[in-house]
């Protein structure tokens, strides 16, 4: 299976979307909406802000590797 690189983040706030390339050795813990400027966080148990947020998870837990 081919690891997905880009993912849509839904921002809890304001429901804005933005398609977002994700990184593929590091976790991103932070993530600032560009329309209500809210910073999101990763929800509890999650690695990251695209497992929390987003439609597809981060390309290490893709992988069943260990996240950060």
């Amino acid at each position: 299976m081919e690891t997905i690189l880009k993912s849509e983040i839904t921002c809890p706030n304001c429901g804005h979307k933005k398609v977002e390339d994700m990184p593929t050795h590091a976790c991103q813990f932070f993530y600032e909406c560009e329309n209500c400027k809210t910073v999101l966080k990763p929800h509890e148990g999650d690695c990251c802000v695209y497992c929390s947020y987003g439609t597809v998870p981060c390309p290490p837990i893709q992988e069943n590797k260990s996240c950060c």
